[in-house]
């Protein structure tokens, strides 16, 4: 649907892609563009300090700079399309940004910045209409790699090269003895950590694999292959760096690829894959567009006859792009100073203990979660007053007033601090994480009221194991999700209700298997969850 034109204004400025045509409309847009950017000032500094002080995603300062200079050496074709502003790209604007704001009230960062990057498309399709943006479709979507995404795919990643490796290692005869991202082979213990994950491998070869196949290639199939291509390859080079280093610190007895040194193998061993990787794909390069239609790739045809759009109804366009965009960080600061409560801290009592858990004056376990950003926090130990050895820990973490960095569901919220040294070989025991997280999945469970799914996992230390529980408590909601609960605390806000949220976590001992521990904490659910459920109310409610 183009926005139309009253015919009163047929004797306006009118705007046709000749070169002075061509950089007014440039020049509105990119003033629209910088106006949501500046709009969305926090999310865009978001995004800023991440490259700043993150090596993973440095690339992001390049990637608007390579889009720009994409959409420049296309400027003499661009001029001979015609230009139209487009209700659609308004509609597509006002959707993005409600989705901002979702993201924004969960607090999912990496969708706020998802979200507000996609504005930038919508605005060009609004402002210049169909032709403009499709011709512009990959230097548009490419702007999509600024985003600092990939963190998720960490502990997927770990676990990828934990496999390929230690596979590697038995089919090459020799023995290995694994927990999670851990394993030891005759010659010395090692881990898989965040760094040896391979993440940067993968978003640095996706990020040129992606250029690369737009700027060598001209069919839609060729393209995709190479950019498929630009995901496995860095996968399975990932899985064979860890496995030669493992065999390079194996065969010299721990005197090589166990400290820095492994990090510059990788990335020496990275490069010449990539290279490889590009010296291939030039023999089936095409220098000359083929006469396929626009469908087959982003290279839509030259309008024979290219209309002009009054200067009134560009200046409209991109006006109506700006009011739509401020809609919602507007709404969010007015929910946010809404559902803003007092400073006073919660306070979390356990009252009515029942007759068979009692507090115990004694520690219990050595181990702690690590949250961040906690309105409050309880931490109590429990032992059966008829079987002290029966003995379970209790942990609440409290949040409200969420926001980032100080919110319930955030990826720095850990059972275990891991180690986090750029170093895959752990030679001596003695420095890994002195706990560790071994295995999780999910359980379901009775919680009075009803059944529910919780999270369990197994961590260890070097001399004791424990089986915790955990779930999410947000007002009369409970869930194990992470995603879910993110979606409870985003309609909450937007329905005008109170953020406060918690999570409550169990653990018990064990000697040899988790199941020695089950029954403890179930017995501790039947006894101690209406206590802890009125406690999290109270909180609530003060």
């Amino acid at each position: 649907m183009d926005i139309q034109t009253p015919q009163k204004l047929t004797h306006d400025p009118v705007i046709t892609l000749d070169q002075h045509g061509f950089k007014i409309a440039v020049a509105v847009t990119l003033v629209t563009i910088v106006a949501i950017l500046a709009s969305y000032h926090k999310t865009t500094w978001s995004m800023v300090s991440i490259w700043a002080r993150s090596d993973t995603f440095a690339h992001g300062f390049l990637i608007f700079p390579f889009s720009a200079y994409l959409i420049w050496t296309q400027r003499k074709r661009l001029s001979a399309l015609s230009l139209q502003p487009n209700l659609f790209g308004l509609a597509a604007l006002a959707t993005i940004g409600f989705s901002w704001l979702l993201a924004i009230l969960a607090s999912v960062q990496v969708f706020e910045q998802i979200f507000l990057v996609a504005m930038i498309p919508a605005a060009v399709w609004a402002i210049l209409g169909n032709r403009m943006v499709w011709a512009l479709a990959f230097p548009l979507a490419y702007l999509l790699l600024a985003v600092p995404f990939g963190e998720a795919l960490i502990s997927p990643l770990i676990d990828f090269t934990a496999d390929f490796t230690v596979a590697a290692l038995q089919l090459t005869g020799i023995p290995v003895y694994r927990e999670g991202s851990f394993f030891t082979i005759p010659s010395g213990n090692w881990s898989v950590v965040e760094a040896c994950s391979g993440l940067r491998y993968l978003i640095a070869s996706f990020t040129l694999g992606t250029l690369y196949a737009y700027l060598t290639y001209q069919s839609l199939k060729r393209r995709l292959i190479f950019i498929a291509l630009s995901v496995i390859v860095p996968l399975v080079a990932n899985g064979i760096r860890a496995y030669m280093i493992v065999m390079t610190g194996h065969l010299s007895d721990m005197r090589l690829a166990v400290g820095i040194d492994h990090l510059i193998y990788g990335w020496v061993f990275f490069g010449f894959v990539m290279l490889l990787l590009f010296w291939i794909g030039s023999f089936w390069r095409e220098d000359e567009p083929k006469s396929a239609g626009p469908m087959t790739h982003f290279e839509p045809e030259s309008d024979p006859t290219p209309g002009g759009v009054p200067l009134k109804s560009l200046i409209y366009a991109a006006t109506a792009v700006v009011a739509v965009a401020l809609i919602w960080p507007a709404y969010a600061a007015y929910l946010e100073n809404m559902l803003s409560r007092s400073d006073t801290m919660p306070k979390l009592e356990i009252a009515g203990l029942s007759q068979k858990w009692e507090i115990s004056p004694r520690g219990g376990s050595e181990w702690r979660p690590q949250y961040i950003g906690a309105t409050t926090q309880l931490l109590q130990h429990y032992n059966d007053s008829k079987r002290p050895e029966r003995a379970v820990d209790l942990y609440i973490t409290y949040y409200r007033n969420q926001q980032q960095g100080k919110e319930l569901v955030n990826s720095e919220n850990v059972l275990t601090l891991e180690n986090e040294s750029e170093n895959e070989s752990q030679s001596n025991p003695e420095t890994r994480s002195h706990w560790r997280n071994v295995k999780h999945d999910t359980r379901t469970v009775s919680f009075g009221s009803g059944e529910g799914v919780i999270n369990q996992n197994l961590i260890q230390s070097s001399s004791s194991k424990l089986l915790v529980w955990r779930w999410y408590w947000l007002g009369e909601e409970k869930t194990a999700n992470p995603y879910l609960a993110k979606l409870i605390l985003a309609r909450n806000k937007l329905m005008g209700r109170a953020d406060d949220g918690a999570e409550i976590i169990v653990a018990a001992s064990y000697d040899d298997v988790s199941d020695e521990a089950a029954p403890i904490l179930e017995s501790f659910f039947a006894d101690m969850m209406p206590s802890i459920e009125t406690s999290l109310r109270n909180a609530g409610n003060r």
